[in-house]
């Protein structure tokens, strides 16, 4: 089994989330890829984030015709933080030592990794597939390799897909009254504006 595992605050899921999962699932051949919601993002410590089940319940409208992509809840049912090495170590022990697991992220991510918590061990659970991000550099391996060693070998580089989209352009056009449905999944459209999330008398925080 190959399983892809692809984090985020997914605030709000959007299409490229989705094209990222998909196209990192056809290129290196995955039996599945895990979308993991973040209970409390440490990327975003001093701005409000959408409650959790909204997120949560808008990532599985995202994917639920999608037979290869599912949705897992392990980093909101955690308490504190949400912490990459803790939801590997709890997804190796699910999936077994047999399994293989390739860790999603951006390329400005990957240049970010020595600044995670333990990144050696992460790189010992999981092989890196690196995806490009808008206006981000590709990062440089042996550089890294001497904050990390051995990391060298366990990085993927895949070239796309190159999509500028963000989940913060998103908030704003939805605060201005823009549409956003070529942005998101019908479905996630549908269940913003049911909620009136992202507005200003919604219930972003």
């Amino acid at each position: 089994m190959k399983t892809g595992v692809l984090g985020g605050t997914f605030d709000p899921v959007h299409a490229g989330h989705i094209s990222i999962a998909e196209t990192a699932a056809i290129k290196l051949g995955l039996d599945q890829v895990i979308l993991v919601p973040a209970g409390l993002p440490t990327t975003r410590p001093s701005q409000a984030v959408t409650p959790a089940e909204h997120r949560l319940k808008m990532l599985r409208l995202a994917v639920k015709d999608n037979p290869r992509l599912a949705v897992s809840d392990i980093e909101i049912k955690r308490p504190g933080p949400s912490y990459t090495i803790d939801t590997l170590r709890a997804i190796h022990k699910k999936q077994g030592a047999a399994d293989k697991i390739y860790f999603i992220l951006g390329w400005d991510s990957l240049e970010q990794l020595p600044q995670w918590r333990e990144p050696s061990e992460i790189i010992k659970l999981c092989l890196l597939a690196a995806v490009p991000r808008p206006g981000c550099r590709k990062p440089d391996l042996n550089a890294l390799e001497q904050k990390i060693p051995g990391i060298s070998g366990r990085v993927i580089f895949l070239n796309e897909p190159n999509i500028d989209i963000s989940a913060t352009e998103i908030r704003e056009r939805i605060r201005s009254g823009e549409t956003v449905e070529n942005l998101v999944p019908g479905p996630v459209a549908d269940y913003i504006k049911k909620h009136k999330l992202y507005t200003k008398a919604g219930v972003e925080s």
